[in-house]
């Protein structure tokens, strides 16, 4: 099999385990049949922007040309930090774009991936989400009704809990099973009088408490994890080849290293599966 095409971060899908699909420009490669097989990504040497398509030295923000960069919403700081969200200041580089993808209903999540981490998604991105980050368990603790408030309670809760995934603990296996209920009550304790100052700051339905969710565990397609992580990049060496052993976030393991796929978007790579 050889294919050659612009890659986009892959397509996971909630399942046991989670099945995985790699965009070549128009085509859908199913990676989870390819693990254990020998697989050969060699970049062509040509990036093109995901957002406008045009033809770029360097890659920005995960795939976007310089101007895409520096005009689009999505690539704006409060996209990292969303306290920073400034759409009610009337300052959004995008207005429409923030209605569509800010100014709606978020939830603030628990989530155990290298350790607890406390993070924040858009409801039409559960479990999606979850997935890309590589976190075996996820549950959400609080729903909100848009970005801003979703940042201000992450900033509140990440003074007990981190907000970042350590990527190379990730990727050497699967993490202890931890208590996300319990972990989610203590916040709500430890964080009461701030969480009780935001909520009467706003309308009453503006930040609703989960009490009830229930975690939601997954799997993910890898046959043997990585005891040393050793990164891989294009930007170094252009042609990278091993053993596929399994899949987490959007992260290839190969007998190699590992691979981010994500961060490559808009690179040109030819993909060639022995047999």
């Amino acid at each position: 099999m050889q294919i050659t095409g612009h890659l986009r971060k892959m397509i996971g899908k909630l399942d046991a385990p989670v099945q995985y699909q790699l965009p070549l420009d128009d085509e859908r490669i199913d990676m989870n049949a390819l693990i254990g097989q020998h697989i050969q990504l060699n970049y062509t040497g040509e990036i093109h922007c995901t957002a406008c398509g045009r033809k770029t030295n360097k890659s920005f923000n995960q795939g976007y040309c310089y101007p895409c960069f520096k005009k689009l919403a999505q690539c704006d700081s409060c996209i990292v930090k969303p306290e920073l969200c400034h759409y009610a200041n009337g300052t959004c580089r995008e207005p429409e774009w923030g209605e569509q993808h800010c100014l709606q209903d978020h939830f603030v999540y628990l989530a155990n991936s290298s350790g607890i981490k406390v993070g924040i998604t858009r409801g039409t991105q559960i479990p999606t989400r979850w997935i890309d980050q590589g976190a075996s368990q996820a549950i959400p603790i609080f729903r909100v009704k848009n970005r801003l408030l979703s940042g201000r309670l992450e900033m509140i809760l990440k003074q007990h809990v981190s907000d970042r995934t350590d990527w190379r603990k990730m990727l050497r296996g699967v993490p202890e099973e931890l208590d996300l209920a319990h972990n989610r009550d203590a916040l709500f304790n430890a964080c009461e009088k701030e969480i009780d100052e935001l909520i009467a700051e706003n309308d009453a339905d503006a930040v609703t408490a989960l009490h009830s969710e229930t975690p939601t565990s997954i799997e993910f397609p890898v046959n043997t994890y990585p005891k040393k992580v050793s990164s891989l990049s294009f930007d170094k060496m252009p042609e990278i080849e091993g053993q596929l052993k399994g899949i987490k976030g959007q992260y290839l393991i190969l007998d190699s290293g590992v691979l981010n796929i994500r961060k490559f978007g808009g690179y040109r790579v030819q993909l060639q599966v022995d047999g």
